[in-house]
């Protein structure tokens, strides 16, 4: 019987459970700082009423009101709406937790409800890849189809996707930074200087457009707020007021390129994944290789093509032995013989077979090959043998 180990598959679906709660948190933070703010604001109208007194009177009163119900209509409704999305994310929390857990019931790997599972877990990793890369529509025709629409993170996905188009194709910077003041003390936690980033963006799209007063000004409101950790940079930046856009001095050539855009889009991506414990990878990529670091050996990164096996995806230089380039290789305990004109494994139903040139290829490999051909041909060597001449090995 086939064990599962459960821990080790169970490790790769954390994202798919923290993502939720995360989100869950920031709307329940949001909502306290919404009622708290509102609730200030409404005594704060109250008492300088109660301070008035007789002073004020009926119209000024019915404004005054008037503004604190239009104010308190506005909370209803964004609470309303913050509820509604609780249940939700609650709600899709107990579907993924119920989904994982019962992992811990399969037995054994060869079951077909286990079978079943993980072809349910390769779309939801799919969907995760989908989204990452903008298939919205596909991930959720496909999330639909699986009944996995609990799984997909569609709104956090598309909130990437749309903030980083205002960046690199807008060169608009109010989204992310709407972003970045809901999520401040989240940002500060994790020691992220994005809303800086941002912010110095802006400030150099006014240089560029050479409205110099204008960004004296947004420096000593935004820039100097960052002067603890950033004096360097934002020297620096004063310093560009200085140069021209066309500048070819190093330092402020690299502060205009248009580059920094994406390269703002990425680090939003970055720190929006970080705070809601995404992998900076999808999952797709992480899983891939996983299985490819358990199968590479140093004949995939021989030189010698000779040395690859047709039958080994690391192998495939051109495909996914790019995705393994970087990995490590595997470390077996006990090493498999292959053959390589089969790929099938050699053992004692399949032995492996000596020629007399030294190559070493399987029983049913060169058997099959005599049979069509009536002599048995290396691959290697273009040598031609007869059956008699292969020499029978023991694996010991």
């Amino acid at each position: 019987m086939d064990k599962i180990n459960v821990d080790h598959m169970l490790a790769i679906e954390e994202p798919f459970i923290k993502a939720p709660l995360e989100q869950l948190k920031r709307v329940v933070r949001q909502s306290q700082k919404q009622s708290e703010r509102s609730a200030t604001q409404v005594s704060a109208v109250l008492g300088n009423m109660a301070k008035q007194g007789d002073a004020m009177d009926d119209e000024e009163v019915d404004q005054e009101l008037g503004g604190l119900i239009d104010r308190l209509k506005t909370l209803k409704r964004k609470l309303e709406e913050a509820k509604s999305e609780e249940a939700l994310l609650i709600q899709r929390s107990k579907q993924r937790a119920t989904d994982l857990n019962e992992l811990s019931s399969f037995e054994s790997s060869s079951l077909p409800e286990f079978q079943r599972w993980c072809r349910s877990r390769l779309d939801r990793v799919l969907i995760d890849y989908m989204l990452r890369n903008g298939s919205v529509d596909t991930a959720k025709l496909l999330a639909k189809n699986g009944n996995l629409e609990h799984f997909a993170d569609s709104s956090l996905f598309a909130l990437v996707m749309s903030t980083e188009r205002e960046l690199c194709e807008q060169h608009n910077c109010s989204g992310a930074l709407l972003w970045c003041a809901e999520n401040r003390s989240a940002l500060r936690k994790i020691q992220s200087a994005l809303e800086f980033e941002l912010r110095l963006q802006e400030y150099i799209e006014m240089i560029r457009a050479r409205q110099t007063v204008a960004a004296i000004v947004y420096a000593k409101k935004h820039l100097t707020a960052w002067s603890d950790t950033q004096m360097a940079r934002i020297q620096r930046a004063m310093t560009l007021l200085a140069f021209a856009p066309a500048t070819q001095c190093a330092p402020y050539k690299n502060m205009f390129d248009e580059a920094r855009w994406d390269q703002l889009a990425r680090e939003f991506r970055s720190v929006i994944f970080r705070l809601f414990n995404l992998p900076a990878q999808p999952l797709l990529h992480l899983l891939l290789q996983t299985g490819l670091s358990a199968l590479k050996t140093p004949a995939c990164v021989s030189d010698d093509p000779a040395e690859h096996n047709r039958n080994c995806p690391v192998c495939q230089t051109d495909t996914l032995g790019k995705l393994a380039q970087d990995l490590p290789l595997s470390h077996h305990v006990n090493s498999n013989l292959v053959c390589r004109i089969s790929g099938e494994k050699m053992d004692d139903n399949n032995p492996p077979m000596r020629l007399p040139n030294g190559y070493v290829y399987s029983f049913n490999a060169l058997s099959d090959m005599a049979a069509k051909q009536g002599k048995i041909k290396c691959p290697r060597t273009d040598q031609l043998f007869s059956m008699n001449d292969a020499k029978k090995l023991f694996v010991s």
